[in-house]
């Protein structure tokens, strides 16, 4: 993906905002989550997001849309929750693979869509489509019984075959890139890492670039499971990503110092699309969207970014604002790590 690197060398990207907020807007009933297809399911289907792409594909191409219109250079599938772990709750895991084709298939006519109005943004590498997955709804280093620290509701093997399913409907349906995200597990990143590298290996596909981002969960700096930033990216580091970063739990006031730490220790392009701002006590976002783009012009002034966006609460209109703060601005210089060679 020498064009994807061409334009991280160029300028600070864009990477779109949520999904889920602007699902919401269209305050859809269990009737339309289930479609024509699954009118007489047995099982809930309302709030199941990743289940849209396939029973209401026109309003999932409609929101890639308007964060391409807004300026994203990036946009996820809508594929968060959609391996078979997490599709569970539904009792529709063995959808896994299917979800994520139908995904990328509409974030991938939402580019074609975009640049037939948009010619002359052919002029330039993207827009690319990134293949979503989310942390999944069970943790592997942390008990879910107080009364028993060493149990675990799934091993290391289920969430690495659940995720290996998900990856290759998301490369299956043409996706350009692998973004691991919310992590707030290492260990279930691990299991996705593990996946993304077998599912390349074992089909001799080349490999695509890879994102990954973390998240912090409050002002101790630490992710859920307890590590630090620090720690965390020395986890990871081993995949080899085209981007690491932070998204999701803090708004990018709070979230400022974080990037600005991984910014000193990451030998890779630092990503980071924070929520606009804290939830309030209805568990609804208030930050607006100059406020955000305001935030996040001082990281790009600072130097600690290379990819920006919004993820919680975040609309087209958020990301509108932070293209234009940041357009002019340079892109965080990727260190360059120098070989020492003894006598």
């Amino acid at each position: 993906m020498d064009g994807l690197r061409d334009l991280l060398n160029k300028r600070i990207m864009i990477i779109d905002g949520a999904m889920g907020t602007m699902i919401q807007r269209y305050k859809l009933s269990e009737a339309d989550y289930r479609g024509t297809r699954f009118a007489d399911y047995p099982s809930d289907l309302k709030g199941n997001n990743d289940l849209l792409s396939i029973t209401q594909p026109q309003i999932i191409k409609a929101i890639h849309l308007e964060y391409l219109e807004a300026g994203a250079d990036i946009i996820e599938t809508n594929t968060f929750n959609a391996q078979a772990v997490s599709m569970a709750d539904y009792d529709l895991s063995s959808l896994s693979y299917e979800l994520n084709i139908a995904s990328a298939k509409c974030a991938r006519a939402a580019v074609d869509e975009f640049l037939e109005k948009n010619p002359s943004r052919r002029n330039e590498p993207g827009p690319f489509v990134a293949g979503a997955i989310g942390p999944m709804n069970k943790t592997l280093s942390l008990s879910p019984d107080v009364n028993n620290p060493g149990f675990r509701s799934i091993s290391f093997e289920e969430v690495a075959d659940a995720y290996l399913e998900q990856i290759t409907g998301l490369v299956d349906g043409g996706v350009d890139l692998l973004l691991i995200e919310t992590i707030f597990d290492t260990l279930n990143a691990k299991a996705a890492i593990y996946a993304v590298k077998k599912y390349f290996r074992d089909s001799k596909k080349p490999e695509l670039p890879l994102m990954i981002s973390g998240t912090i969960t409050d002002a101790s700096g630490r992710t859920l499971s307890g590590q630090t930033l620090e720690a965390f990216y020395t986890s990871v580091q081993h995949a080899n990503p085209i981007s690491i970063g932070l998204n999701c739990a803090l708004g990018a006031d709070q979230m400022r110092p974080h990037i600005e730490e991984l910014s000193q220790i990451a030998f890779c392009y630092i990503s980071a699309y924070p929520n606009a701002g804290l939830p309030n006590t209805m568990g609804e976002y208030d930050e607006q969207p100059e406020e955000t783009a305001h935030f996040i012009e001082e990281w790009a002034e600072e130097g600690f970014v290379n990819i920006v966006g919004g993820c919680c609460g975040t609309t087209p209109d958020h990301i509108r604002h932070i293209a234009e703060h940041v357009k002019k601005i340079k892109p965080r210089p990727v260190p360059v790590i120098e070989e020492i060679f003894s006598a």
